[in-house]
């Protein structure tokens, strides 16, 4: 009776938990895009340091710190009943704040002492993507409670999509900023109006309206939580094979936070330049995303990760054989269609492997697991940058994301059709 109340308070509040929660992902799609870990940041790091590795820590420091937090909260977000007051702590305070501090670190230290900005830029993101890692297995199950699986395809093109258009706009003030303030005002202020923009975000996250979870799993022991892992990939062995190719992928992704550095250093990217590439990116992110979530609803998640994995290799080629600013166009939309792909679905897909009560664990085994590959990416891209330059990292790059793209086609099962996402979704319509 309780589980079968709790279906009817969903598709109640459905229409304000999706438009609260489309508030939320589309103000923080706009901030992320003004201080765009693709363009942005590492051409503001390139501008403070001549290192290479340096411009590999921006993500790397900011997936680490995101992806590895998340199995020890696992349990504890499994035992809270709402997971609403939990994320609006963590997600406003330890997520959010540090792109306030960042930005008035940027103003007042780049130029006196350009390697302690770089520290403080990576301490504060460290601190920002920990804190977004900790909240995470709670924020997926917070979504997969207010918002039907048959629905968030549509939630997460949707919302990315409008995210991706605002970002559209904050790439025009980008560019603006880059070009008519001197350096390095133009940068904190892209990171001061990214704060002003999450802070609304916040507002949507505090606005849901969830129900209590009809299942509370007992909290266990740390050491009975991380004993029962290795069993849940030994029992399901396509989610196995899921994370062997998504680690595969990851690594190809090694050379997307190189292409604006490249474009910078040896097709002469002015400041505007680099505001309409941002516009290219955002603007095929914004379109994608669309396409993507109306695929994923209809066929499923596998479809479109392979479809993003592949696009991923030939944004690669494409920068490979870029020789002018004009060049790099077709390589920022495809990078976008690939970042889109793996936004709406590269999470999702998780929530179907599943019974509700452990989507919490799902989601941080999978972001935990892949927190090695992820990380070691950029940094593995620069050295390849550095041994065989630029060229000779976008075509390794390229070939590795073709193999991950083949793993996922040929060694897993999408869950929905394979019949292993049927118990999550009868449980939640």
């Amino acid at each position: 009776m309780a589980e079968g109340n709790a279906c009817q308070d969903v598709e109640a509040n459905l229409s304000w938990n999706l438009a609260v929660n489309l508030l939320d992902i589309t103000m923080m799609m706009f901030a992320l895009n003004l201080v765009s870990r693709e363009t942005i940041l590492p051409l503001l790091v390139s501008r403070l340091t001549p290192s290479k590795v340096a411009i590999g820590l921006v993500p790397a420091a900011y997936s680490l710190a995101y992806l590895l937090p998340q199995l020890l909260t696992a349990g504890y977000a499994e035992g809270l009943r709402r997971k609403k007051p939990f994320l609006m702590l963590v997600g406003g305070l330890g997520e959010r704040f540090p792109f306030l501090l960042m930005g008035i670190a940027v103003w007042r230290l780049a130029e006196p002492a350009p390697a302690l900005t770089v520290a403080a830029i990576l301490f504060l993101l460290t601190v920002s993507g920990a804190s977004n890692g900790v909240a995470t297995p709670a924020w997926f199950d917070l979504i997969a409670k207010v918002i039907p699986v048959h629905r968030r395809g549509l939630w997460a093109g949707l919302g990315h999509s409008l995210g991706a258009l605002l970002g559209m706009a904050g790439a025009t003030l980008a560019a603006w900023a880059l070009s008519h303030w001197p350096f390095p005002r133009g940068f904190s202020l892209c990171f001061l109006v990214a704060f002003l923009a999450m802070g609304i975000s916040w507002v949507g996250l505090a606005l849901n309206r969830e129900p209590d979870a009809p299942l509370i799993k007992p909290r266990p022991g740390l050491r009975h939580h991380f004993g029962r892992l290795p069993g849940i990939l030994r029992r399901d062995a396509n989610y196995a094979r899921f994370l062997m190719a998504r680690s595969v992928s990851c690594l190809g992704a090694m050379a997307s936070g190189f292409y604006i550095v490249y474009g910078s250093e040896h097709l002469c990217l002015s400041g505007a330049d680099v505001g309409f590439l941002t516009a290219v990116l955002t603007g095929s992110q914004a379109v994608m995303n669309l396409v993507w979530g109306a695929l994923a609803d209809r066929r499923g998640h596998k479809g479109v990760l392979l479809s993003a994995t592949l696009t991923m290799a030939l944004a690669n080629m494409a920068t490979w054989g870029a020789t002018s600013a004009v060049g790099l166009w077709p390589a920022f939309a495809l990078l976008g269609a690939s970042l889109a792909g793996y936004a709406v679905s590269g999470m999702n897909i998780v929530l179907e492997f599943c019974p509700p009560q452990d989507r919490p664990t799902y989601v941080a085994l999978t972001n935990t697991l892949l927190a090695p590959p992820t990380a070691l990416a950029p940094l593995l891209g620069g050295w390849l940058a550095s041994q065989l330059e630029y060229q000779g990292m976008f075509a390794v790059a390229a070939g590795v994301s073709a193999l991950g793209g083949a793993l996922l086609a040929f060694g897993t099962r999408e869950p929905r059709r394979a019949g292993l996402a049927g118990g999550v979704i009868a449980s939640e319509e």
